[in-house]
């Protein structure tokens, strides 16, 4: 089928669609999922998986991607693949599939180097649009970067990057200074990373009065320039939907078209491929849309920490590179320092071993743990992994900076200038959790309590895991077909682990936090939480309640300080968890105090079961 641009309305007749394949390829693995209508609602019934085969010796990325689907094929019982290795369709009652779409971060992802004028400004603002469109940042360049216009042409030159943003200006003002960084691109001259034949591309997305100048500056022969509507029209606004819809496209006919075998899978998907990062943050966006709500998401993986937000509508990602469980584990803990990684263990550990330890993680990153000390460790780093991802996300994910915000005459002494964090954990509705350490803990609650002690939410907050990484093949299918990409997401892909009730201020241990009430059909429970507490209620996956907190004064659980508040809980796997430990969350300083405050969070959550609890005993 013939391509359409990213941000078109594929045209499907969604009524005839009654079977659809999905396919991921990641740098590693390519992943396959069959989604069928079953008794009139869509659900994902098959998946299959097989190495990505972009490099030598196959380099051809579609053999990985048939791979994949013929074992899907095997587990259906339905031939998916003909003769000539090409995909059937449309569907028999036997054969193929109606819609086919794929997403992929093969070969690196998608890198590009953004360039604005003010680096807190409009450079912000085209580095925001990059993340969107699921790019990794490799540098941003701007006229007040501190760095010489040598300096600058020289890192621009050792970049080898997909694509280059440019922008800066408002509409309207000055065009002398975003020339200038045109002027620093053209004798630079990056080397794109599929060699000297590719054009590179340079989307500009910059002051309208400047494009005549850009493009004399940009005629080379070796550039291919694209101009978008201007990212930050002005000052108060941003609009990054062109910027982003023009990268999904560039990626999509440069990138896409040079990387190998991806020409032959063009062909044969329904909708544009999407780098896959881009997809998650497409369906978190589609959630937080259809049900009003705020969301995070986050995806932790060997070498990197993707964190994703919507609050108000606004969606944010972030990319924290050196953040990862495998390759970067060893940068967690120098970052991290040691000592912040072991206040989560409730045992003694040999600091000299577990060096040792991450040196091996580094070498052979695909290991798992083999022991419960190396279990209790690896999550000890993934939280706080987890924590410096998400404190980079919420000093990205601000308001415009250089903005006067609105205000009346009561704070008019207290008066700030643009760029405070949108991100609020009092307003945050849904915390969804993906990535290897998260999704494959052995058991529910350590997937849940990793997500509570980095995340830090506040009130009330849902907590789920993506079952089997299927987020990406949804958020593509989200363009095609979104009533079938919600009703997979909520059934197929999201496993609710269950609520995290927990009051922000601090107090003394023992002292009252907040006293709680729960009731529901079979449930009526009460209870007080002390300060530094923390209780697990079991509250099934089906089961709803209604839980009524009165906090202690200095306390709050969304109404205000003090405040009575009433909201209700969804339950999970795990069930719902009451948390007394405050905001923001403080462990004590003084060791023994610590492993005696972690081991009883343990013992309450049943994080860890003891050995001969955990192995059946034999007859």
């Amino acid at each position: 089928m013939s391509q359409a641009t990213s941000h078109e309305t594929i045209k499907i007749d969604t009524d005839k669609v009654k079977i659809i394949l999905a396919t991921d390829c990641g740098s590693t693995t390519t992943k396959a999922v069959f989604i069928e209508l079953v008794d009139g609602v869509y659900r994902q019934t098959q998946r299959g998986e097989a190495p990505t085969t972009v490099e030598q010796p196959f380099a051809d990325v579609t053999i990985g991607a048939v791979n994949s689907i013929t074992e899907i094929g095997e587990l259906a019982g339905r031939k998916l693949v003909d003769e000539n290795g090409r995909i059937i369709q449309p569907a028999t009652d036997t054969e193929g599939c109606d819609i086919y779409i794929s997403t992929s971060s093969a070969g690196g992802g998608l890198q590009m180097m953004v360039a604005g004028v003010i680096a807190e400004m409009t450079a912000a603002s085209a580095k925001r649009a990059a993340l969107g469109a699921g790019a990794i940042v490799m540098d941003v360049i701007s006229s007040n970067d501190k760095r010489r216009p040598h300096e600058q042409i020289q890192r621009i030159r050792e970049l080898r990057p997909d694509m280059i943003l440019l922008s800066g200006g408002t509409d309207g003002g000055t065009t002398e200074k975003v020339v200038e960084l045109a002027e620093l691109i053209a004798p630079a001259r990056p080397q794109p990373r599929f060699g000297s034949e590719y054009e590179m591309p340079i989307i500009y997305a910059g002051n309208a009065a400047a494009q005549e100048k850009v493009g004399e500056v940009l005629d080379e022969g070796w550039i291919d320039l694209e101009m978008v509507e201007n990212l930050r029209p002005v000052l108060e606004r941003e609009n990054l939907g062109p910027a982003r819809d023009k990268i999904h496209d560039v990626f999509l006919e440069h990138v896409m078209a040079h990387a190998p075998g991806y020409d032959r899978l063009m062909n044969w998907t329904d909708a544009p491929i999407m780098p896959t990062p881009g997809a998650v943050g497409d369906i978190l966006q589609q959630i937080a849309k259809d049900q009003g709500i705020n969301v995070v998401g986050v995806d932790i993986g060997g070498a990197t920490t993707d964190v994703f937000s919507v609050f108000d509508k606004t969606f944010n990602r972030t990319v924290s590179a050196n953040l990862g469980m495998s390759y970067s584990i060893s940068n967690v803990c120098a970052e991290a320092t040691m000592p912040s990684v072991l206040r989560w263990v409730h045992f003694d550990m040999n600091e000299r071993e577990l060096r040792n330890r991450v040196k091996n993680k580094m070498i052979r990153p695909t290991t798992i743990p083999q022991s419960h000390e190396a279990l209790v460790f690896e999550q000890a780093v993934a939280r706080e992994a987890l924590r410096l991802a998400y404190q980079q996300h919420k000093e990205f994910a601000t308001t415009l900076k250089g903005v006067q915000q609105q205000r009346t005459v009561g704070d008019t002494f207290s008066q700030q200038v643009g760029g405070q964090t949108i991100v609020d954990n009092m307003a945050l509705n849904l915390l969804v959790a993906s990535g290897g350490v998260l999704s494959h803990a052995p058991r529910m609650e350590q997937t849940a309590m990793m997500l509570v002690d980095a995340f830090e939410p506040e009130g009330i907050t849902k907590l789920a895991k993506d079952s089997i990484f299927m987020m990406p093949h949804l958020g593509v299918l989200a363009a095609v077909h979104p009533k079938a990409a919600m009703e997979v997401f909520e059934r197929d892909c999201l496993v609710y682990l269950g609520t995290n009730v927990a009051a922000k201020g601090l107090g003394k241990p023992g002292k009252k936090c907040f006293s709680w009430e729960l009731n529901g059909e079979g449930i009526s429970e009460s209870g007080e939480m002390n300060f530094g507490e923390m209780k697990l209620i079991r509250l099934g996956p089906d089961q709803t309640a209604t839980i009524t907190c009165d906090p202690a004064r200095g306390f709050d659980l969304g109404a205000g300080p003090g405040k009575k508040m009433s909201g209700e809980v969804r339950g999970g796997t795990v069930g719902l968890i009451l948390d007394g430990r405050g905001r923001p969350l403080a462990l004590p300083e003084e060791r023994a105090a610590c492993k005696g405050a972690i081991g009883g969070w343990v013992d309450e959550l049943e994080l860890y079961p003891k050995v001969e609890e955990a192995i059946p005993a034999t007859v």
